[in-house]
């Protein structure tokens, strides 16, 4: 079997596994949006999504799961509590949230610019190939294609969210927060498939020699 697409194969999977696993994540987020909605008591929702996401990480470790990414989640979900019971407002919880959508709508296209796409660097580090995969040319170009799809999500999900923040409508924002991760996972699985098919059957037969140079097999590729 062609190494190459043993390797997409085992990302695409990655991939479609984290989808699944989002309808978990979104738990804290579910929680307290819906239990402002039903009582407008800040602290109980509060209460209600940090033991959410305490129960997501206990949940993680009773399946031998890695506790990384909701242990990220509870300390997001820790410091828009602690925010939002310092102002009053149910809006602030959701501020870490919107801060990461900023922070990525601002740095991604950077990296694209610099031939650095964060996609790239997610899966070398899935794949172990670490970033190898910068010397071709073609596999620089799809990446980078793809990373679009999901750099959109981010900027849609601001666009959605950054009004609802400001006019103070915290239901909706939460609302509208539940879904984030989930079109995040799929701009992500559908940026991936954007980078299989810009890709194609081309397999750069260098890529993995210590060279920093791009692949002679890679003439005729158009560069970005």
């Amino acid at each position: 079997m062609d190494p190459g697409a043993h390797r997409d194969d085992a990302t695409t999977t990655v991939v479609r596994r984290r989808l699944c696993d989002t309808a978990i994540d979104v738990a804290p987020v579910f929680g307290f949006t819906a239990s402002f909605a039903a009582t407008h008591r800040l602290a109980v929702a509060l209460a209600l999504a940090i033991a959410a996401g305490a129960g997501v990480c206990v949940y993680r470790v009773v399946r031998g799961e890695r506790v990384r990414r909701p242990l990220v989640a509870l300390g997001l979900i820790c410091v828009g509590g602690a925010l939002a019971a310092r102002t009053g407002q149910a809006t602030d919880f959701f501020l870490p949230t919107l801060v990461v959508h900023c922070v990525m709508a601002v740095v991604t296209p950077v990296l694209l610019v610099l031939g650095w796409p964060p996609m790239g660097l997610l899966v070398g580090m899935v794949t172990g190939e670490r970033t190898r995969w910068r010397r071709c040319a073609v596999r620089r170009r799809a990446f980078t294609k793809g990373n679009l799809v999901v750099l959109a999500a981010h900027l849609a999900m601001l666009a959605i969210q950054l009004p609802l923040f400001f006019s103070g409508q915290a239901v909706a924002l939460g609302s509208v927060d539940v879904l984030g991760p989930i079109v995040l996972a799929l701009a992500a699985l559908w940026g991936w498939r954007v980078y299989r098919r810009t890709v194609g059957t081309h397999r750069c037969t260098t890529h993995d020699r210590p060279s920093a140079e791009i692949s002679p097999c890679l003439e005729g590729a158009s560069s970005w």
